[in-house]
């Protein structure tokens, strides 16, 4: 397929939010709106945002078949059946070796959709005792996983063929997120498990509240939105979410925690956004710039969005761009810098000497002009196109 120009796009995203729209309340798309949509363009844009599965649900519904459709959506279904499965076992052995352990974000959210499959998975995030993650990890190779990586970040990560990933977390957020403007985050779910409720049907389960689930949900949003961007299906998450529970939900103490974490404004913007567009009412001006940034971002964001969004904290100016390319130059001596904990995270070999620290910077360098050219040449053009 030729690349969409923007206007391709926009309307093929407006398409996707209409199908994801008819999708999630139960509606039949108008055979009208049906017929003049380009295909090709939304299973593009779908794919982006990762709602693939539900807008194929919806055009099946109005009696359009596409192979690209009906087979994301069959391998959707596949890898939330294999996940669900992996996922079951992997809870047998917890119970019985006595680590404790939660299932976060789309493991759940998954089941608040009107039908299986319908909200695509990545990955499976489970939480667990961070003090177990050998034992984790031995679990996990026993069951015919591959570690990814272990003690990096908050999540250790392991996948098995075809389609089964999990990511392990060791913590919700960790001192890597203070290098992103997350301190408050970090020192919030500090101590996570002291919010957590025991589970009734077993021995070592837990959940959170039904706010403090939203309010992570939004929180991880936000970590997302805030760096690199973030796409329409965590918007239609909060939709489902909202609509399901937000009757029960003590919106008082969700708006207390949020203005704790410094997130009080964008939960009160995600929410109307999620509200208004996937409740087919009219959208702000708010809600349309919010949209714009999102629909461009895609799933996970865009490394233009993550620079702009750097530069822009030191202002718009040139003197912008200097700044945060001295940033991305330098290397942080002092644990008082917030990138320090990031860089240690990822450099270790470098920090267990001191006299080694002032040899990352050539390695880093190094790293640039080889391994990670085409990135450092596209963060290059990115600044450059900020003088236009």
């Amino acid at each position: 397929m030729k690349k969409m120009d923007k206007r391709e796009y926009i309307r093929a995203i407006k398409d996707v939010i209409y199908l994801a729209y008819c999708g999630v309340n139960g509606k039949i798309p108008s055979s009208a709106r049906v017929q003049k949509m380009d295909i090709s363009a939304v299973y593009e844009a779908s794919q982006k945002h990762l709602l693939t599965a539900i807008c194929a649900m919806s055009l099946e519904s109005a009696g359009i078949k596409d192979d690209r459709f009906t087979q994301a959506s069959a391998k959707a279904i596949r890898r939330i059946v294999q996940m669900d499965i992996d996922r079951a076992q992997l809870f047998e052995h917890f119970e019985k070796e006595n680590i404790w352990y939660m299932p976060l974000k789309g493991s759940l959210l998954k089941d608040l959709y009107p039908k299986y499959g319908m909200r695509q998975m990545s990955d499976n995030d489970i939480l667990f005792d961070s003090t177990r993650a050998e034992d984790v990890k031995r679990i996990m190779e026993s069951m015919g996983f591959t570690c990814g990586h272990i003690g990096r970040g908050n999540h250790d990560v392991y996948y098995k063929q075809p389609v089964s990933n999990f990511e392990m977390h060791t913590g919700l957020f960790s001192d890597t997120h203070i290098a992103l403007g997350l301190r408050d985050f970090v020192e919030y779910y500090k101590n996570v498990k002291e919010r957590l409720i025991k589970d009734e049907s077993n021995a070592c389960g837990y959940h959170f509240s039904i706010e403090d689930f939203y309010v992570f949900m939004t929180a991880h949003e936000y970590k997302h939105y805030s760096n690199g961007g973030t796409g329409l299906r965590s918007v239609l998450d909060t939709y489902v979410y909202l609509s399901k529970l937000g009757d029960k939900l003590d919106m008082q103490y969700i708006k207390t925690e949020c203005k704790k974490l410094g997130m009080a404004e964008f939960e009160s913007q995600s929410r109307s956004l999620a509200m208004n567009l996937f409740g087919a009412k009219k959208l702000t001006e708010e809600n349309k710039q919010m949209l714009k940034y999102i629909a461009f971002s895609g799933t996970y964001g865009t490394i233009e969005n993550m620079i702009n969004n750097k530069v822009a904290k030191y202002g718009n100016s040139k003197l912008a761009k200097m700044k945060y390319t001295l940033r991305r130059l330098t290397i942080p001596l002092s644990e008082k810098n917030e990138r320090y904990s990031a860089v240690k995270a990822y450099y270790p070999w470098f920090y267990e000497k001191k006299y080694r620290i002032p040899l990352l910077f050539f390695y880093r360098f190094g790293k640039g002009l080889t391994v990670s050219r085409k990135k450092i040449t596209q963060e290059i053009r990115i600044l450059s196109k900020r003088n236009r």
